[in-house]
């Protein structure tokens, strides 16, 4: 955006070295001009503009302003992330002008500079959540909530299920898959009351069963891992083993995105310093306040806007922006009354 603005502030000052600009009877500058000696004034386009583009367009270059200001830092990977977006759009589509198209955009220039600002204040509404986060609220996160690094073996049971398949179908493959897991845990069962190392046999039973292909041949294990380090499927196996002591393999059917499971424990390790997961926390619950309040956007950006002393001089388009915001927050209001 500052180079397209340099740019254009370029070509004003080559085009008034040029000659002079015609001026109507009033002093206006005029932007058109007729053969017969009547003009457009400047003023004239000002105001014509200013109801349709002029509130979305200042928008734009203010927030561009205030945030390239604020996070400088973030101005290249705003741009590299906006930029990936903008391809992946293209990608999607299968051409720029399909793009263009679809989404009334002039130019690729205007789309990528779209997303480039879109990242600004994506970053930016995160900086301010985090600055929302209490010490307090650190802390009881990191009490109640944080745990150390555990190593789990699982052995995960797919239901046999046809793209096709009734719902009767369904519900038999799903039955069939619990009754496997159970059965699995019947002989983990048998193997502990003849004192048999449950380690060795977990892993036997996972080359033998586990529909996981990626560490049925290591044991059924994920190695050393916590909450986030895999995807959001793995949750529940990491609850249940959380209630484990090492050593210790689950008794009861844990359910999945995945299938059915059976957990072992294999080791735990203490929990980090406060110290050492502030960070990993802070970006937790700042993303937990921008999912728990729907006006975080709008009043992050109103903030950052209100911090560079951001006044609008122009009474009319002052005007649009204070029903802009208002209209904004009462749909979010709105909205979030409907989900509720």
């Amino acid at each position: 955006m500052k180079k397209k603005i340099i740019g254009l502030c370029a070509i004003l000052l080559l085009a008034s070295g040029c000659g002079k600009i015609p001026t109507l009877e009033n002093g206006q500058e005029a932007i058109v001009t007729f053969e017969n000696g009547d003009m457009i004034s400047v003023d004239d386009f000002y105001t014509a503009i200013k109801d349709t583009y002029g509130l979305q367009t200042l928008i734009t270059m203010i927030d561009t302003y205030v945030l390239e200001t604020e996070f400088p830092d973030y101005v290249d990977e705003a741009h590299t992330r906006g930029d990936a977006y903008a391809d992946a759009y293209v990608e999607s589509l299968g051409s720029e002008q399909a793009v263009l198209d679809n989404y009334g955009f002039q130019s690729m220039d205007d789309f990528r500079e779209y997303w480039y600002l879109t990242m600004l204040q994506s970053h930016a509404i995160e900086e301010y959540a985090k600055d929302q986060i209490t010490d307090e609220q650190i802390e009881d996160y990191y009490n109640n909530d944080v745990i150390g690094d555990m190593e789990i073996s699982h052995i995960l049971i797919t239901p046999n299920v046809d793209e096709d398949a009734t719902d009767e179908e369904t519900d038999a493959a799903e039955e069939e898959a619990q009754a496997t897991v159970e059965e699995i845990i019947g002989l983990l069962n048998e193997a502990s009351e003849n004192g048999e190392d449950i380690e060795s046999v977990f892993a036997e039973l996972a080359e033998e069963y586990s529909e996981d292909e990626d560490t049925k041949d290591d044991g059924g294990s994920l190695g050393r891992i916590n909450y986030g380090d895999l995807s959001s499927n793995y949750d529940e196996l990491i609850t249940a083993a959380e209630e484990l002591e090492d050593g210790e393999y689950s008794t009861e059917v844990i359910t999945t995105e995945l299938g059915y499971h059976v957990v072992l424990k294999v080791k735990s390790y203490e929990k980090d310093s406060l110290d050492d997961v502030r960070d990993e926390i802070i970006d937790t619950l700042s993303q937990e306040y921008v999912n728990d309040n729907d006006d975080a956007g709008i009043n992050a950006l109103q903030h950052y806007r209100r911090a560079y002393g951001m006044e609008i001089q122009d009474d009319e388009i002052n005007k649009q922006y204070s029903n802009y915001i208002t209209n904004m927050l009462l749909q979010l209001q709105q909205s979030s009354e409907t989900t509720e």
